[in-house]
């Protein structure tokens, strides 16, 4: 996708964040849970979001480059903590506080262009742009094929914004013909 996309250089950094588990995408003891439960979701990862921000923010400022692009989403989403317009600009205020560049007059700016957007937006901004949704997954617990479970709260998530967004839904779910 990068390659497609023209990016310049793409890079992939070893994260191994079943390392720190606590969390259903990270630890395999962990269920993937297929119904809505109140409060924190056993999907949270812990830190998940400034651990990765973190490591773009040591990458930007070798690269001497000024802004961060997030796609994190406080609309539709399971309620995790570091998807907030808060934590966003509270991760802006570390990364001039933390960083070389920051203190010596450099600003960097966080920037989450789909914080505020339903699934539905989401959707029809990336087909405006020509992302090819297929090639999109969202599910929690793909198969080996890459074919989404379906019934994981990131599945249930897509499939009501692609109905909202009146637009058929390419997602190759488990369970479809081949």
């Amino acid at each position: 996708m990068a390659r497609r996309l023209g990016a310049v250089e793409h890079r992939i950094m070893q994260v191994d964040l079943a390392d720190i588990g606590g969390s259903a995408l990270t630890d395999p003891r962990i269920a993937v849970p297929t119904v809505s439960a109140p409060g924190m979701p056993a999907t949270y990862v812990p830190a998940r979001n400034t651990l990765l921000l973190a490591l773009a923010l040591g990458w930007a400022e070798v690269l001497d480059a000024r802004d961060l692009f997030v796609g994190v989403n406080a609309v539709d989403y399971s309620g995790y903590p570091d998807c907030r317009p808060e934590f966003i600009a509270a991760f802006e205020r570390v990364a001039n506080l933390a960083t070389r560049a920051g203190v010596e007059g450099a600003r960097f700016r966080i920037h989450a262009p789909l914080v505020d957007s339903s699934k539905a937006d989401i959707i029809l901004e990336g087909l405006r742009l020509g992302v090819d949704l297929a090639a999109t997954v969202s599910c929690y617990q793909p198969d080996d094929a890459g074919r989404a479970c379906g019934l994981c709260d990131a599945c249930r998530l897509r499939r009501a914004g692609f109905e909202q967004a009146r637009v058929a839904d390419p997602t190759r779910y488990v369970g479809d013909p081949v």
